[in-house]
């Protein structure tokens, strides 16, 4: 990951009905100077979360993200500094 902290801005609950979805809130983050918005938490299939980063879909279903983690490691780093900062938060609660 790049030489730029990670850190937690804002949550956002989901709803009851998106929570049962596997869907649990809505996360802003700080990365250097860039303000990160749409960032989501999810609860995957096999019980553990998953931090989904914002795209668009075309006509033909396929996704085209706004930002990403230019590779795996990078995005396991980042889904273990946010997943540390939610645990820290008052506001978390999944």
């Amino acid at each position: 990951m790049a030489d730029h902290e990670v850190r937690l801005r804002t949550w956002v609950k989901a709803t009851e009905a998106e929570i049962r979805t596997g869907l649990l809130g809505y996360v802003s983050v700080l990365y250097g100077d860039l303000l990160l918005d749409g960032l989501v938490l999810r609860r995957t299939a096999d019980d553990r979360y998953a931090i989904s980063f914002p795209a668009r879909t075309d006509r033909n279903g396929k996704r085209h993200p706004f930002i990403r983690p230019i590779d795996n490691e990078a995005r396991e780093a980042i889904e273990r500094e946010l997943l540390w900062q939610l645990g820290e938060s008052a506001e978390f609660t999944p």
